[in-house]
């Protein structure tokens, strides 16, 4: 299914590429890295959930660093809650006491290989590691470090994006499996202050220590809007259900500022996108 997904995009042709990227508040991810010398912040909450337990993440937040030419450098503290269903059919998955506290911290590198061109899609990958900070005893954390091994690529044409990819999450711990992962994703821009989207995601079984013990093929819908004063403030909703295998919710909402140098204007600053010092998660698998 990943391969699928992943061949889907790679083969699209489209007309003249426009400077669109996506990420949250989808669960496919895109192979376009903050500008260089910009970056991005969010404020989110979100929710993946299954009849063996509700993991929800928040609050977290992200921070995004164009750092080198093609390459953006990431982060993700998140705080989350598990919520066991406590079914005994459901042992050993989803068992034991509700708890909230600090998850599993998200480090990644987005790297271009390909840039986008008329005929040509831009592909890259979005390489994280989750460091283990998360209270294994609580359910909170997998206790090691885990991995993830995408590849993505993405086609703008006019106002439509089509973005699609897929990986490998390794998760060397007990309980846990390694499993693939892949999304296709189409997204429709209105003017200059809505974009609305769709999209397909599938992952395989990730174990019995995890809510998500089976595979399960998802659709998901969501917007991003961005305000009229100030287009480097965005709102980002998304919500979606499984439509194949086990039955699963996924929703998220966030807040999004970026800001940076360019050629034309000196550094937006913090301050001047409206995010204050006391104001300062793609999932929480």
């Amino acid at each position: 299914m990943a391969q699928r997904l992943g061949f889907a995009a790679l083969v699209l042709l489209c007309a003249v590429p426009r400077a669109w990227a996506q990420g949250p508040p989808f669960q496919t991810d895109d192979p376009v890295p903050v500008d260089l010398h910009h970056y991005e912040f969010y404020i989110f909450g979100a929710l993946d959930g299954t009849p063996v337990e509700r993991d929800a993440s928040g609050p977290a937040i992200e921070f995004n660093w164009g750092a080198i030419p093609r390459v953006q450098l990431h982060a993700i503290l998140p705080f989350g809650v598990v919520d066991p269903s406590n079914n005994p059919a459901l042992a050993p998955a989803g068992i034991g006491p509700r708890e909230f506290g600090l998850i599993d911290t998200e480090l990644g590198a987005k790297i271009v290989f390909i840039k986008e061109s008329t005929f040509i899609p831009q592909i890259g990958t979005f390489t994280m590691f989750e460091i283990p900070t998360g209270s294994v005893a609580k359910g909170l954390g997998v206790g090691k470090v885990w991995y993830r091994l995408p590849l993505w690529a993405q086609k703008n044409f006019g106002p439509w994006l089509i973005d699609g990819g897929g990986g490998e999450t390794v998760v060397p711990q007990v309980g846990y499996r390694n499993f693939r992962y892949g999304g296709f994703l189409v997204k429709y821009t209105f003017g200059e202050r809505l974009e609305l989207g769709s999209e397909a995601v599938y992952h395989g079984p990730e174990g019995v220590a995890t809510p998500q013990t089976l595979a399960a093929t998802l659709v998901d819908t969501g917007a991003v809007y961005h305000f009229k004063h100030n287009t480097n403030r965005q709102l980002l909703v998304c919500y979606g259900h499984s439509v194949a295998g086990q039955t699963e919710t996924y929703a998220y909402i966030g807040m999004y500022w970026t800001w940076g140098k360019d050629a034309k204007a000196p550094d937006a600053g913090f301050l001047r996108q409206g995010l204050s010092p006391v104001a300062t998660w793609n999932g929480i698998r």
